[in-house]
């Protein structure tokens, strides 16, 4: 079965608006925009001016959790700061939701993860917006709605979990226990499964979003972030994340710029588009999608 993904070309603050709107979702209540807000040093992160008329519109909250890594994101103080640099703190509240710890969520026939650790306030929130920024990664290949949902929902001690493939809740020793690169990937995908699963549970509704501007080979958790490889794209959105990354990365795959080539090593020297089958495996959606341009 296919799934309606919308696009347009033009990136602009309406058009983002536009594609919300697409959607047909209204999503009320005490709103959760889950946005990366940029690693100090990084370049591509969603702009403040970009994505502020929407947020603004929803009258939403900024989502964030603190990373496994050390840099500007690992604590509550030096994220909102970062946050703050970055402009986020002009257009909305921002919540760092693992500050008072997190929550154990279920993940249902995962072969890597027995369970999901969130950050705590997630449950705060009646309605979400997962907002996502598509680039590479240099761990995941790359990134953009299943990345934007399972690493960036889960907290600290969580992110350690799915990068370790299940091996540790512990931020230090997450990068040294080895793992197949396979076990990491579908970890995200199992993760990202969890937090649909636990919204549906609860009746609270959310939505996708990816931006594909400033498409660089790294991700905007590098403070050494690249320059963009190839030529913004455009925005995706849908109510299925499977069919919304998936529309991302073919049209990565349909650029003849010569810097999509090294896009494309990127993603598959780090096995990246085995994301979107085992998601769709998990019931998470479809890799099937009718692109319907607006």
């Amino acid at each position: 079965m296919s799934s309606k993904v919308y696009y347009t070309k033009e990136i602009t603050p309406e058009s983002l608006i536009k594609i919300y709107e697409a959607l047909g979702v209204k999503l009320t209540g005490k709103v959760g925009i889950k946005v990366s807000t940029g690693e100090t040093g990084a370049k591509g992160y969603l702009k403040a001016d970009l994505i502020g008329p929407l947020v603004k519109k929803l009258n939403g909250t900024i989502i964030e959790c603190n990373t496994a890594y050390d840099g500007t994101h690992n604590t509550v103080k030096d994220h909102i700061e970062t946050a703050k640099n970055h402009g986020f703190t002009s257009i909305a509240d921002v919540d760092i939701m693992d500050a008072e710890g997190d929550i154990k969520i279920p993940v249902k026939n995962g072969k890597h993860l027995k369970y999901d650790l969130i950050g705590k306030n997630f449950d705060n929130y009646d309605s979400i917006l997962n907002l996502a920024h598509g680039k590479g990664h240099i761990m995941g290949g790359f990134g953009a709605n299943l990345k934007n949902q399972s690493i960036g929902i889960a907290s600290r001690k969580g992110k350690a979990y799915i990068h370790s493939a299940g091996k540790t809740t512990s931020p230090k020793l997450c990068w040294i226990l080895k793992h197949a690169q396979i076990d990491f990937i579908e970890s995200m995908a199992e993760a990202a499964k969890a937090v649909s699963d636990h919204l549906e549970e609860q009746g609270k509704p959310i939505t996708y979003i990816t931006v594909a501007n400033a498409i660089s080979l790294d991700c905007d958790c590098a403070a050494n972030q690249g320059d963009p490889v190839i030529s913004d794209i455009g925005i995706f959105g849908s109510l299925d994340p499977v069919a919304n990354d998936q529309a991302f990365i073919d049209a990565i795959w349909a650029s003849k710029e010569p810097g999509a080539e090294a896009l494309k090593e990127r993603i598959d020297t780090r096995e990246g588009r085995a994301i979107l089958p085992y998601a769709e495996s998990l019931g998470l959606g479809s890799c099937n999608y009718d692109l319907i341009k607006i």
